[in-house]
């Protein structure tokens, strides 16, 4: 692939700024507005309930809401006519009123399959558990990539992972979507892609600069990038058709997972190709860093 040298690093430098500055965004809007917890960290009430199958969320959440004085995340299940309900848990002193009395004027056939109730300490341990399930991932990722790279340029795929969690996170806190266990487990996910995309990278640049020595880090750095290109393109397209799938068909249930994932891939691709690659460079990486040492003798 033939590229324009001053052309590339100067992309490089445009989307390494454009990159830190959404960063600096997101982690303010999370400071500022945070995060829409859902009820598997605050706690809450999941019912399941079979109605007719002509029946829609439009006709089933306002009902729902003027009896309960809270918004009711109403989600289609599996089956037809059959719907899950989220809700926060009542005041302490209020009765859980019956969905039955609350969905009467739409239907007389209410089946409630089954209620469960997730406790405030319940939704606090889940949440202590995601947070260290997440910093123990990182930490862990920060250990390979010390063992693997020399420290500049781990710091380039380490700073690209911060990156990526900290847009999806920003993401969330904008639109104030809920922040539940599966939108947990994609940003978990996105840290092992975003990881292997930063590793293809880094590995390339290893190489250049142990096999072209004389060569600029700025040239090193925009050939690495031209020689893994397509196949992170084709990579990250095939994913996101993947996860898009998932998004359209996925329904309610998957929504916020394929959201973050699909968030989580483009900014993955997109930091791993410019913050991955400038950092290194701005830390003064040089051939000279994986040049083998010489040991001189003494007579």
């Amino acid at each position: 692939m033939i590229i324009n040298m001053k052309n590339a690093t100067k992309w490089r430098y445009f989307t390494s700024a454009v990159s830190i500055t959404l960063m600096l965004v997101s982690i303010l809007l999370v400071a500022t507005k945070g995060l829409n917890w859902g009820l598997d960290f605050t706690g809450g009430v999941v019912s399941e309930v079979q109605l007719s199958s002509k029946i829609t969320s439009s006709e089933i959440e306002p009902l729902l809401k003027a009896g309960l004085h809270q918004d009711v995340a109403v989600i289609a299940s599996g089956e037809p006519g059959r719907w899950v309900l989220r809700y926060a848990i009542p005041e302490a002193g209020q009765e859980l009123p019956s969905i039955t009395d609350m969905l009467a004027p739409i239907s007389t056939d209410i089946t409630v399959l089954n209620t469960s109730i997730v406790g405030p300490q319940v939704g606090q341990e889940l949440a202590d558990q995601g947070g260290l399930a997440l910093l123990v991932c990182m930490l862990c990722i920060l250990g390979y990539l010390s063992y693997r790279f020399e420290w500049r340029l781990a710091s380039g795929s380490l700073f690209a992972l911060l990156h990526d969690v900290v847009f999806v996170l920003g993401f969330f806190a904008l639109t104030q979507m809920e922040f539940n266990l599966t939108v947990l487990a994609a940003v978990l996910a996105i840290l092992g892609y975003s990881l292997n995309d930063s590793i293809i990278i880094a590995d390339r640049i290893r190489e250049l600069l142990i096999a072209k020595p004389k060569w600029s880090i700025q040239k090193i750095n925009n050939e690495a990038i031209a020689a893994t290109f397509s196949r992170t393109m084709v990579t990250s397209g095939t994913t996101l058709m993947t996860v898009g799938a998932l998004w359209l068909l996925g329904g309610g249930p998957l929504e916020g997972f394929a959201i973050a994932m699909f968030i989580g891939i483009i900014t993955g691709t997109w930091s791993s190709i410019s913050v991955g690659t400038t950092l290194p460079e701005l830390f003064g990486l040089k051939p000279e860093h994986y040049l083998p040492k010489v040991v001189s003798e003494e007579p």
